[in-house]
């Protein structure tokens, strides 16, 4: 139930297997000692399934393979291209976090990848068979990111099965929020292509507002970040209603 929903309560579990929530949370500390959830307060958050993370590892990939699995960036990554299927259209938003997901999506089977990142463009071109389609648009010093109206006139006849957004700021109060007013035009317009909202956010800004305003926290789908995030910001999502991946 943990890996389905990204999270769950403990009186939820009581109620639905009979049992008393003593019970449930033994069951959780086992669990979280098996490094299968994260407990927090009321209940538990999913984390990477322990045997995936082995199955990785002994694949022969050496150092190389070890390392990409390491870090809060990789890990966020993997996590997020785990949720995109072989033939499926998946936009990237500039950002690190966006190009460690642009890497794990490597392996993936006849994507098509579209873009208003100049860096992930280039690695996507330079590493993949994919197709890609770039946006267009005027070049921002900060994450080489295309803004402006050729940008919003490129992603208005997008139709993609996923939209991944690295976002500066994810609170349950305040929504969604990024640093830059250009690039939180740009997700405002992509929210409204009824296609799959995936955010990325660093732990450290997890419960965090930046300084542009793009939606609600409801306008997510999903939100992946690093299961260093605080636990009390998690469970604020959680409550939310939005599906929480932990990486």
């Amino acid at each position: 139930m943990v890996a389905e929903r990204g999270v769950v309560r403990v009186a939820d579990l009581a109620a639905r297997f009979d049992v008393d929530t003593s019970t449930i949370r033994r069951d959780m500390k086992a669990l979280e000692d098996e490094k299968a959830v994260r407990r927090v307060h009321g209940g538990a958050v999913a984390l990477d399934e322990p045997e995936k993370r082995k199955r990785k590892r002994k694949s022969g990939g050496g150092e190389d393979d070890l390392a990409s699995t390491s870090g809060p960036q990789a890990r966020i990554g993997r996590a997020v291209a785990e949720l995109v299927a072989a033939g499926e259209t998946v936009f990237l938003g500039p950002g690190q976090l966006s190009l460690a997901v642009a890497q794990h999506l490597a392996d993936h089977a006849h994507l098509t990848i579209v873009t208003n990142g100049l860096a992930i463009a280039y690695w996507v071109a330079a590493h993949t068979s994919h197709t890609l389609i770039v946006t267009g648009g005027q070049v921002e010093d900060h994450d080489q990111a295309m803004a402006g109206q050729l940008t919003r006139s490129a992603l208005s006849s997008l139709r993609a099965d996923h939209i991944v957004l690295e976002l500066g700021g994810v609170s349950a109060v305040e929504g969604l929020t990024g640093d830059s007013l250009s690039q939180a035009e740009v997700a405002r317009s992509l929210l409204e292509t009824g296609s799959q909202i995936i955010v990325l956010v660093e732990a450290s800004r997890v419960g965090g507002v930046a300084a542009a305003y793009i939606a609600p926290i409801s306008e997510a789908d999903v939100i992946v970040t690093a299961r260093e995030a605080p636990s009390s910001f998690l469970w604020d999502l959680s409550e939310a209603g939005v599906r929480l991946v932990l990486a």
